[in-house]
């Protein structure tokens, strides 16, 4: 029996994917089965596919997502915990031809940078928000979060939420989008090819708004936190299919007027 070699069973004409030159070399830090590495990839893909990565400034603040600037062949810069949108205003301001996004997770974003999200938002700062909802604190222990949902399982609800006494989940997305400077207000998700699709489609229509100086896009994406919620991958999804969409319903939640 010939030996088979591999270079004679992928070639040139067969391939159907290629790795992004957008992203880097470098070996990510997310756990297996984690939705980060996708969103990643998306992001650079429509970077590349806009012809933007000389023109594009990413800002990664504190959380899972804080050494993003390792992946993302463009220029990225670390904000401090929760003041993303804040330096995202910065630089989209001093370098208005920039394609400016954030991307940051739900501790981020609706707990410590809760001011700068909405205020970012209310002024309508002409950025794009990519927002990574796990319902947990995923780098510093799984601890509950605004967005943990009631009854859910934290290292700081072991018990589950309570709502009585820890409030409810916080619909930061819903909220945004009743702001007047939110021009696309998105929920989507990526743990299949068909939503991965769809947040690439929302993603690319959140920056061709921004070019076109529409105002604050904002794309929520949910994911799952198999390590902070002690599931595998397959079971971590299954169990945000049951309960994390329910609450957080994907689809478009505000879209601009024709």
């Amino acid at each position: 029996m010939s030996e088979v070699r591999l270079e004679d069973i992928i070639k040139p004409e067969n391939k159907v994917y290629s790795k992004t030159d957008l992203l880097t070399d470098t070996v990510m830090h997310y756990c297996p089965g984690c939705g980060h590495g996708t969103a990643h990839r998306i992001v650079a893909e429509v970077i590349e596919e806009l012809g933007a990565q000389n023109n594009t400034v990413g800002i990664a603040p504190v959380g899972c997502s804080v050494l993003a600037y390792n992946y993302f062949n463009i220029d990225v810069q670390q904000a401090a915990h929760g003041r993303a949108p804040a330096l995202a205003t910065a630089v989209k301001r001093l370098m208005p031809d920039r394609l400016v996004f954030t991307y940051q997770g739900d501790g981020d974003l609706a707990a410590i940078g809760t001011g700068e999200t909405i205020h970012a938002c209310n002024r309508g700062e002409n950025i794009t928000i990519i927002f990574i909802n796990n319902g947990i604190y995923g780098m510093t222990g799984g601890q509950m979060a605004p967005t943990t949902l009631p009854n859910m399982k934290s290292s700081t609800s072991p018990f589950g939420r309570d709502v009585e006494m820890m409030g409810n989940p916080l619909k930061i997305t819903e909220l945004l989008a009743q702001l007047p400077g939110t021009a696309y207000v998105t929920r989507q998700a990526v743990h299949t090819p068909a939503h991965v699709r769809r947040t690439k489609k929302a993603i690319r229509k959140a920056f061709d708004l921004q070019a076109k100086g529409a105002g604050t896009t904002f794309v929520e994406i949910v994911s799952n936190c198999n390590s902070g919620w002690k599931m595998t991958p397959v079971d971590a999804n299954k169990w945000m299919e049951e309960n994390m969409f329910p609450y957080y319903p994907l689809g478009d939640i505000k879209i601009p007027a024709e």
